[in-house]
């Protein structure tokens, strides 16, 4: 699985951590991001569906299909 660095604000930072750990919903801080990145793309997609704007010649984004990425790939 590749790795990417973000740069997140301090206070959403904050937020995010407020749902990770023994008494959060996600082990970590990267299955957090993962899972608001998913849902995000379901989103997308659905809105896309709507307006008739999804392209049947490629797999949903939420699938793990690439595309163009916002964030910086790192090689650790």
């Amino acid at each position: 699985m590749p790795k990417i660095s973000v740069e997140i604000p301090a206070e959403l930072l904050g937020d995010l951590d407020e749902h990770v750990g023994d008494d959060g919903k996600f082990v970590n801080r990267s299955d957090a991001v993962r899972a608001s990145i998913r849902k995000t793309l379901d989103l997308l997609d659905e809105i896309d569906a709507r307006h008739d704007r999804l392209d049947d010649d490629f797999p949903s984004t939420a699938a793990g299909s690439g595309g163009s990425e916002s964030a910086e790939e790192t090689d650790e």
